[in-house]
């Protein structure tokens, strides 16, 4: 797990770039080392501390490292081929690296170090490309091949890895992070309107190839693209794997579970390798139980470290669900508790970390959890991010499993869902309609339901005249026209929904110098998920994730297992606005948020005191307004594109 950054440069352009502050912005990312290769007239160069190097770059490779596998000299990067033709920077890891290896000694490769990284150097010369498809594991690497004169980029299956770039005046540079490319002083700072509307009314983000600034781009998931050295053009990014979301699997719901739990507990084995201290998150939900227990069952005795953030508001704290697994498990618990006050005193902080505005408040929890990790030295977490997208958590999605009823005229069982819905907590039958509706109504059908219910696409604290006049529009709807709409709703979530949780995680994780790994996150798992019958997701009563469910009978409490209702990963949100009204109303008032043409500030701070005196249903976006104006002003920020 490492931070890397780069650039492939036109001749004459490459002299010009100090690579010391690239590599201290992204330094939190691997704190134990450090190393550059530049690649020039042919010939390369290496170290750890910067020195200009003695031939002008036409590629420079940088690499921050946090040593999670072979922890030794022999895993130092940038790393090369024995033969000298190929070069790379890793950030991730690859977990069957292990079987990999053998596989490649015995098509005649030779290894020296335990490093992951060392294998997908022989695997990239072995098979090229096709070596990605063989990879199990989450990865962001550039790979010189200076043979072809060529740069590889390439990213993991789900985006769990990040990668950034910009082509500006002849030059590509490319990072984790987007900091590393405004180090490298290309980026223009100019934000990206489309983006923040859909930021701003929907709290969507880093999914597709844009990003919130207009001149940074990341490569999507599952994405590979190759540079020429020679006059620095850039291939169109290129897929290598898609969800297999095909013909649904002729498979019994008991087979289903079986296998279900077969691959998810070898998949939790594979996670587990490392060469320093491991534990894992809790919030108390199935998916994190369902983790921490497959851990308690692979090894009846391991020391087992989980973190938990324990709300302070009773009816966001899953403490109870925590202390129960905790003591099934017999685990080591670390209990994260958090105020009002000191989320406000790491605003700043998170800002810096995350280069882009985050949606949620939970984004501080979850960063607290790393950081309540690295001091227990704990190095390794993992994560039970990606389960709701693939399971069907989400309560959005009991309304897409509606709407496959209904499409397919089974009137009988939209009726028996629409009874199930009713016993849910904090749910019932009219958001289920109301979410149904959203899939199943034409766009241009939608306008005045939404109106009628609060949620316009322009509501009065957004100039719909300033997104207009650069051709953004914030009309976003669920409706499909697919049979299964369950099925696509859900691929549209792992593609747009996904992103940025994932972005969230490593930022957090990477602040605390901490790996974060999620095992449902595998191409095996996830086309599995996505070939079984709807009813084998959301049941015909509306429990969610019921194959899991079944799955996990036996390693998992079953009081954990009968959960129905949803919280997710919570925390007072209402609770610590409202303790921080004074806080609120002077980023509201402040000169940044007064530069911010597109908000309607009078609006918005009528808004906030409708909510805060609950005059107004609480949502989210309070604080995606205070978030994009604190990271306006962190960054500097310009809107006038």
């Amino acid at each position: 797990m490492c931070g890397i950054a780069g650039f492939v440069a036109k001749p004459g352009r490459g002299r010009s770039f100090c690579a010391r502050g690239v590599l201290e912005s992204i330094a939190h990312r691997g704190p134990d080392d450090r190393g550059w290769l530049s690649f020039g007239a042919g010939a390369v160069e290496r170290g750890r501390a910067w020195i200009p190097p003695a031939r002008e770059p036409e590629v420079l490779l940088l690499h921050r490292r946090l040593s999670i596998l072979d922890t030794t000299e022999l895993g130092w990067q940038p790393m090369s081929t024995p033969d000298g033709r190929f070069h790379v920077v890793f950030n991730g890891e690859i977990y069957n690296f292990l079987e990999l290896r053998d596989e490649l000694v015995a098509l005649g490769h030779r290894f020296t170090s335990r490093s992951d990284t060392e294998v997908l150097l022989a695997a990239y010369a072995q098979w090229g490309r096709d070596a990605l498809r063989r990879f199990v594991g989450m990865f962001a690497f550039a790979l010189l091949d200076t043979q072809r004169s060529t740069v590889l980029l390439a990213r993991d299956f789900f985006g769990i890895k990040p990668l950034y770039y910009t082509l500006q005046d002849g030059i590509l540079c490319f990072g984790s992070e987007i900091k590393a490319l405004l180090e490298f002083g290309l980026a223009s700072r100019a934000a990206n309107p489309a983006r923040l509307l859909r930021y701003l009314r929907y709290g969507m983000s880093d999914f597709g190839e844009e990003t919130m600034f207009a001149a940074v781009r990341q490569l999507p998931p599952a994405h590979c693209m190759e540079i020429s050295i020679e006059n620095v053009v850039a291939e169109a990014p290129k897929c290598y794997w898609t969800l297999d979301s095909g013909e649904t699997l002729d498979i019994g719901f008991d087979q289903a579970a079986e296998q279900l739990r077969d691959m998810f507990l070898r998949s939790v084995q594979l996670h587990l390798r490392s060469d320093v201290p491991l534990g894992t998150a809790l919030s108390g939900g199935i998916d994190s139980s369902a983790i921490v227990c497959a851990v308690r069952h692979l090894d009846k005795n391991a020391e087992i470290h989980a973190f938990s953030f324990i709300s302070a508001e009773a009816e966001t704290s899953e403490e109870h669900w925590v202390d129960l697994v905790g003591d099934a498990a017999n685990l080591i618990v670390h209990k994260v508790r958090i105020t009002s006050g000191s989320f406000a005193d790491h605003v700043q902080e998170l800002s810096h970390f995350h280069d882009e505005p985050f949606a949620r408040t939970s984004t501080h929890a979850q960063y607290e959890i790393f950081r309540a990790a690295r001091a227990s030295g704990v190095k390794v977490l993992l994560d039970g991010q990606g389960a709701d997208e693939l399971l069907a958590g989400y309560r959005l999605f009991l309304g897409a499993r509606l709407a496959s009823l209904v499409r397919g005229g089974e009137w009988k069982d939209a009726a028996r869902l629409l009874r199930g819905m009713s016993e849910l907590h904090a749910f019932g039958p009219v958001q289920g309609l109301s979410f149904c509706a959203d899939y199943l109504l034409p766009p241009s059908l939608q306008a005045l339901p939404r109106y009628l219910a609060h949620k316009e696409a322009f509501p009065a604290w957004l100039k719909r005249s300033w997104f207009a006049e650069r051709n953004a529009d914030a009309m976003v709807t669920n409706y499909t026209t697919a049979r299964d709409v369950l099925k696509d709703s859900l691929a549209r979530s792992v593609a747009e929904g996904l992103p940025p949780l994932l972005r969230y995680e490593d930022r957090n994780s990477m602040a605390a110098s901490v790996e974060s790994r999620v095992p449902f996150l595998t191409p095996e798992l996830a086309n599995f998920l996505a070939r079984l019958p709807e009813s084998f997701l959301v049941s015909p009563d509306g429990t969610s994730k019921a194959v899991f469910r079944k799955a996990m009978r036996g390693i998992v409490p079953d009081a954990i297992l009968d959960r129905r209702e949803k919280l997710g990963f919570a925390t007072p949100e209402r609770l610590w606005l409202t303790e921080l009204d004074g806080w609120v109303q002077t980023i509201l008032d402040s000169e940044e948020a007064r530069k911010l043409e597109f908000i309607n500030l009078s609006a918005a701070r009528k808004e906030w005191s409708d909510i805060r005196d609950r005059r107004k249903p609480f949502d989210f976006r309070v604080w995606r307004w205070l978030s994009l104006i604190r990271w306006s002003e962190y960054f500097q920020v310009t809107y006038d594109n």
